[in-house]
């Protein structure tokens, strides 16, 4: 069967290349299960992934035809592995997450991530082997999601540019809908420190006005942020704690700081956010005399959807039998129910290049929590989630093998990529 997005036509391989894609994953599961158990059952924090780093390079090494670079650059748990058949033609990639939370191992279920990306890269590579299709795959081995911005490192430095890549591919489990089109929140993350002047502890009681408190300076911040959020649009997030309120009570206090973190829809929305947010810490220093500086930590951008490979994804995922149903063919109630608070590097990723970055439902663990609860963590590591994300990694090469195969295809998703940036 044959489907549509806009005016473009995707044909269906069912019978022939989803069949041997789906056999040649199949063949290689009992040598993935190793692999995934061993990422998970070793969590590790961002830029320090280097138990997965050798798992994963290690077994790319034993892959045939598969060129790898382990601690590519300069990133010691960073590593590209390219599959070049020789042909010009496009260049498809996976991105492979391999960091885990502190304190509560992978309860974002990265070792999926990386199991998915590795699967569909590989069947990928063996799709183009047999039928002497023209292209590359690469896979890149992209550390520290979690708010170390891994992805974005790679970008600086070139990685993508370097191997001319046309496309990107991921997925990541959750408890909510399977959904081919994606959208992430943009967020940026930063701390707030305040400056004020102590005053000694005799004066502090007797003589309070000889100090400027900068934890007064905070809380005003911080109750002004509380009182903003009556005027934040839906979509908009603003999060923070404070990691310095003094050292004890009866002082008047020179430091204090917090860790904040602003989310929105769109980049857009979110600069908009920022000025008057910010104005809240301004406030406390003005309030109080302290003086306020705001240290940028990480910030990533909002991912967006790509349509025509969000069609192609869901042709072959739907064709898989998925367990929950198939994803709904309605582009918009596919945006709608792809929608997340959440943030992610590959939303960087996706305005520099069309980006695929497809969510799949896992059981949940005990208690029904989904991503960031120990709860997930414990159900990422269980063979049902590992058997899902397989059905996914089929899915995400079917997906590459079409743009390989389907001429005009790629032009149609860069097109479309260009309407979604310009759109934010």
């Amino acid at each position: 069967m044959d489907s549509q997005t806009d005016d473009f036509v995707l044909i269906s391989h069912e019978d022939g290349y989803l069949g041997e894609i789906s056999h040649f994953v199949d063949s290689i599961a009992d040598d993935l299960w190793p692999v995934n158990k061993k990422i998970h059952d070793n969590p590790e924090l961002g830029y320090e992934e280097f138990i997965a780093h050798e798992t994963l390079t290690n077994f790319m090494r034993s892959r045939p035809g598969w060129k790898v670079t382990p601690s590519a650059y300069n990133l010691a748990t960073a590593w590209v592995a390219v599959f070049d058949c020789g042909k010009k033609g496009p260049v498809v990639s996976f991105n492979v997450e391999m960091d885990a939370l502190d304190g509560i191992g992978h309860a974002c279920g990265h070792n999926l991530i990386a199991t998915a990306s590795v699967a569909g890269g590989l069947a990928t590579a063996e799709i183009m082997k047999e039928h002497g299709l023209p292209g590359k795959v690469v896979m890149f081995g992209t550390p520290a999601e979690e708010g170390g911005g891994g992805k974005i490192k790679l970008l600086k430095a070139g990685a993508y540019r370097d191997h001319n890549v046309d496309i990107s591919l991921i997925s990541h489990p959750g408890i909510t809908k399977d959904t081919a089109l994606m959208r992430t929140s943009a967020y940026t993350a930063f701390r707030a420190e305040y400056h004020g002047r102590e005053a000694r502890v005799e004066d502090a009681a007797a003589s309070p006005w000889l100090g400027i408190n900068a934890l007064d300076a905070l809380i005003t911040a911080y109750n002004s942020l509380s009182v903003l959020r009556q005027q934040t649009m839906p979509g908009d997030v603003i999060q923070g704690n404070i990691t310095d309120g003094g050292v004890r009570p009866n002082v008047i206090h020179a430091y204090a700081a917090g860790n904040f973190v602003y989310r929105a829809n769109t980049q857009k929305r979110l600069k908009e956010l920022k000025e008057k947010a910010n104005q809240c810490f301004f406030a406390g220093a003005v309030a109080t005399g302290a003086s306020c500086k705001l240290f940028l930590t990480q910030s990533y951008a909002d991912h967006v959807p790509n349509r025509v490979l969000g069609a192609s994804y869901r042709k072959y995922f739907n064709a898989l039998s998925p367990p929950n149903g198939p994803i709904p063919a309605n582009d918009d109630l596919g945006e709608v129910e792809g929608r997340t608070m959440a943030s992610t590097d590959q939303g960087d990723i996706s305005y520099a290049m069309p980006s695929l970055s497809a969510g799949f439902a896992i059981p949940p663990g005990p208690g029904g929590n989904g991503p960031h609860s120990p709860g997930f963590a414990k159900a990422a590591g269980t063979k049902e989630a590992f058997e899902r994300c397989l059905r996914v990694g089929k899915a995400l090469a079917g997906t590459a093998v079409d743009v390989l195969t389907q001429e005009g295809l790629l032009a149609e998703i860069k097109k479309d990529w260009q309407r979604g940036t310009r759109a934010e």
